[in-house]
Order: C-alpha cells, then sequence, then structure tokens
C-alpha cells in the first residue's frame, strides 16, 4: 500500500505526521470518505467541493487547485492498482505549538490520502436490515460545531457510537438540540410512507450519498421526496427506513427503540433503491483508467475480482 503524503507517496509504515500536527492535537482538520467502483470514483467532483467548503469555513488554506485534488485522488488509485476502494482524504492544518492559536500552524497544511478497503455492515444486514436504537448524546448545535462540517473532532458521534455499542446494536439515531432527529452516528436516515421519502432537514451532514439517493427517488422512483423536521413517532410508524452513507452505502432498518418498521422486514423501495443505487455508482463520477479497445472482458473480470478480495458485500 502507498499512502499519497504532501505531494509524494510513501510505504504504509512511513506515512507519518508530527505529533505537533494540529488535526492530532485538537481535531483541526477536514477529511472525505469516498468510494471507487469499477474504477469509477463516485461523485468525486460532489465530495471535493464539500471538503473544500468545509475547509473554507474552517480557514485552512489547503494549497491545492479542485482540479490538483482530484488528481491526486485518483493518482492514489492508479499507483495502489485499485479499481474498487474506500478512499480517505484528510487536510489538516498542520504543525504548530501545543496551544490552540492556528496562527501558529504556519508551514501549510498536511494532506493525505489512502485507498483501501473497508467493511462496516456484515452482509446478512444488508439482507435482513438493522436494529438501531436512540442515544441521548445530542447532535452538535449548528453554532458550536455545525454538522455541516466534515472535521476531524467528530468526538460528539464517537460518544453516541458508544452509547450504540453499549446497547448491543450497531448504529443510533441523534436527536438535535429541539428533539427531531437529525441522523445517525455515521449515516443519514430517511423514511418512506404514503410515498413519500423524508429525510431530516437540520442537524446533519449534507451527505453526498443521501442527495444522490434523493436524486434518484425522484427521478426514477416517482417518490415526493420532503427535507423536512421528523419525530421518532414518524419514524416509529413509517413504512421503511434506511440509511445512507459513502461506507454504508444503502442499508435498511427494520426495527428503531424496540418498535418493528412496517412488517419488520426491508421494504421495496428500499431495495429497488438500493439497486438503482449500485448501478449509478458505476457510471456517476470521474474515471480513473481508460479502457483499452483491445482488453479482454473476461480478463477485467478477473483482475477486478482478485482486487477486491472478500468483497464487502
Amino acid at each position: 500500500m502507498k499512502i499519497y503524503l504532501n505531494g509524494k507517496f510513501v510505504a504504509k509504515e512511513d506515512a507519518k505526521v508530527s505529533v505537533f500536527d494540529h488535526g492530532l492535537l485538537y481535531g483541526d482538520g477536514a477529511f472525505e470518505g469516498i468510494r471507487a467502483y469499477s474504477g469509477v470514483v463516485f461523485k468525486l467532483g460532489e465530495h471535493i467541493d464539500r471538503l473544500y467548503e468545509t475547509c473554507h469555513t474552517m480557514m485552512i488554506g489547503v494549497g491545492l487547485t479542485k482540479k490538483e485534488m482530484i488528481a491526486a485522488v485518483v493518482k492514489t488509485l492508479k499507483v495502489n492498482g485499485l479499481r474498487d476502494a474506500y478512499i480517505r482524504l484528510v487536510i489538516t492544518r498542520g504543525d504548530g505549538d501545543l496551544g490552540l492559536d492556528p496562527r501558529k500552524c504556519n508551514a501549510g497544511p498536511n494532506i493525505f490520502i489512502i485507498a483501501d478497503k473497508i467493511v462496516l455492515y456484515p452482509a446478512e444486514l444488508y439482507k435482513n436490515g438493522l436494529t438501531i436504537v436512540t442515544v441521548p448524546t445530542v447532535r452538535n448545535h449548528p453554532e458550536a460545531i455545525n454538522p455541516q462540517l466534515k472535521s476531524l473532532n467528530y468526538l460528539n458521534n464517537i460518544l453516541a457510537k458508544i452509547e450504540a455499542n453499549n446497547a448491543g446494536v450497531p448504529e443510533a439515531i441523534m436527536l438535535d438540540g429541539n428533539g427531531y432527529v437529525a441522523e445517525c452516528t455515521g449515516d443519514n436516515i430517511f423514511m418512506v410512507k404514503d410515498g413519500i421519502l423524508k429525510t431530516p432537514i437540520q442537524g446533519r451532514l449534507r451527505g453526498i450519498t443521501r442527495d444522490a439517493v434523493m436524486e434518484i427517488a425522484q427521478k426514477k422512483c416517482g417518490l415526493k421526496v420532503q427535507e423536512t423536521l421528523i419525530t421518532r413517532h414518524e419514524f416509529f410508524n413509517a413504512e421503511e427506513v434506511f440509511l445512507t452513507g459513502t461506507a454504508a452505502e444503502l442499508i435498511p432498518v427494520v426495527k428503531i427503540d424496540g418498535r418493528f418498521i412496517g412488517n419488520g422486514k426491508p421494504g421495496p423501495e428500499t431495495l429497488r433503491l438500493l439497486k438503482l443505487f449500485h448501478e449509478a455508482t458505476r457510471k456517476d463520477g470521474v474515471k480513473v483508467y481508460e479502457r483499452n479497445k483491445g482488453h479482454d472482458a473476461r480478463q477485467e473480470t478477473l483482475e477486478r475480482q482478485k482486487e477486491k478480495g472478500v468483497s464487502e458485500r
């Protein structure tokens, strides 16, 4: 494995940043989780836009244009010979001193890109659905740490994840400060009822997968989509519930806080959206490899199977 680190590719064991890096000391940085499918980096432009928006709000100078950053992601995949991968792109404010003052980080940001595999949930949960609970830890207030910022400070989410672990479930709902459903610890959340697809409008990250699923639902499934305030009561009485995220993709939820959702099985709209989402991931993005006209299709299939190893699903 080769890691992109500040413009160079280094071996995994040599990919190091200083203990004075503000990303390590204070969570002072930004990141994106990105997926590549069959040599296409899904929604790469949208991920880079969101990353640069986070850095702009945090006043972190990236030092690379968006075009250069996209090229760095593509090159990381090529150097590692990957077609299917999870990509973690991280920008920290860089090295400073032991104080908070970001002006002391005057050497510029540290940028690294990791291309690897990720298995967030086991395959049977995509087939049978998740059981989740609501946890006491509420989502950050937008004027504290805005949930729209995909920063390295994920302590809010981690504390909620610990509560999910303690409850014996793989994921949990987080409420906003007013008691409305915001999102889960690492995923956006949706519900389906009466032909309407609903998702929380506030207290959540603007997920790239979330946006893609809403677009598919409107254009290909004929579902009306609403971003609105939603209570737990509404989720309890939904016909279908599912989560979305770059790592999770789209996964059904069949039980919340002891209440079965619908008939307790993944619903038809969820399964249809999952199928259409998988189709979109191989088309909507930046191509990493240009296919040679004489390339043997069977050999390409074998190469992809070898690269994927143990598949995410």
